[in-house]
């Protein structure tokens, strides 16, 4: 029987090519000698007269697939850098450390070895978790912050309180990590509004084997250690100015979690709800998001200061 077209693999090997013509390079840190090593597309030619401007991607595949629409966007007013997190494209780790303060810590050190000292920065969904764990830890780094779908202020008894659709998070993992096509149909249901059912089988199977199953139990630990003992008293304030965004019907998570962190921010913080969307966007959505975004991120008095750079260091 010959076999279904691989489309994954082939979409991977033309992003490798767009964001090499747009100007970016894929790169390598080994940050700690002791088997931690984070993948990062970074600008092949840093531009001094732009800012910086830093996406986390969350769950699902690597940085380069969940941003290729907005770097394009961003590519021609920032120096954009897109991470893949610990276990997603070709990042790992030998530690034991599963949170995203570790996430975090990891993405800090890329950005100090690219001499990147402040940054704007995004995060979607579990990179959001990781962007305000970065924002927090590190708050000389990030400058400005955008937050998209990322259930930070959400606490482990809000399951047991029926917040969310699943019951356990065992159940929440055989969605969120799905291993069939036909659990691949249960998270479109999930994280779209109006989820398109009408792919093909052999393109979902496709992906699933595209991702593969190496890190599976890594990333099974990257959701449990999101949720497990997570309280709103242990989660810090930041100071920075946040953009929160939020889709209406997000399923995943609940929209008051929107509302929760902007209550938490306590006034430096606004959020902005796309209308008829899920927790994932689709074109439209995305068009919109981003015309936020734009709006929030780009002021023409950020520029990178002549204080901030030494003299045989590359200093963004």
């Amino acid at each position: 029987m010959a076999e279904c077209f691989s489309f994954s693999g082939t979409y991977d090997r033309w992003l490798r090519f767009s964001y090499s013509r747009m100007g970016l390079k894929s790169t390598t840190t080994d940050l700690s000698g002791d088997g931690t090593v984070m993948h990062c597309w970074v600008p092949k030619t840093y531009k001094p007269n732009k800012p910086n401007l830093l996406l986390v991607h969350g769950l699902g595949a690597s940085g380069m697939w969940q941003w290729n629409a907005f770097v394009s966007r961003f590519i021609e007013r920032f120096n954009v850098y897109v991470p893949d997190l610990l276990f997603f494209g070709d990042s790992y780790t030998n530690r034991p450390e599963r949170t995203e303060q570790f996430q975090a810590q990891c993405v800090a050190g890329v950005l100090k070895a690219e001499g990147v000292r402040k940054t704007a920065v995004v995060g979607a969904s579990y990179g959001g978790f990781v962007a305000y764990s970065l924002a927090a830890q590190f708050p000389e780094m990030v400058e400005k912050l955008v937050l998209w779908g990322a259930g930070v202020c959400m606490e482990e008894k809000d399951m047991e309180d029926g917040m969310f659709q699943v019951k356990s998070m065992d159940e929440a993992v055989s969605i969120m990590l799905p291993q069939t096509p036909e659990k691949m149909k249960e998270l479109l249901k999930v994280v779209f509004y109006k989820p398109v059912m009408t792919i093909p089988t052999c393109f979902m199977q496709d992906f699933i084997d595209f991702m593969g199953t190496e890190h599976l139990q890594e990333w099974t630990g990257l959701l449990n250690a999101l949720h497990k003992d997570r309280k709103m008293s242990n989660l810090p304030k930041i100071t920075q100015p946040t953009l929160i965004i939020w889709g209406e019907y997000d399923r995943l998570f609940p929209m008051e979690l929107g509302h929760r962190l902007k209550r938490h921010l306590e006034g430096t913080a606004q959020l902005v709800v796309i209308k008829d969307c899920g927790h994932a966007p689709n074109g439209r959505d995305m068009k919109e998001i981003y015309e936020h975004m734009k709006s929030f991120l780009v002021d023409p008095l950020l520029s990178p200061k002549k204080a901030n750079q030494t003299k045989d260091q590359k200093v963004h």
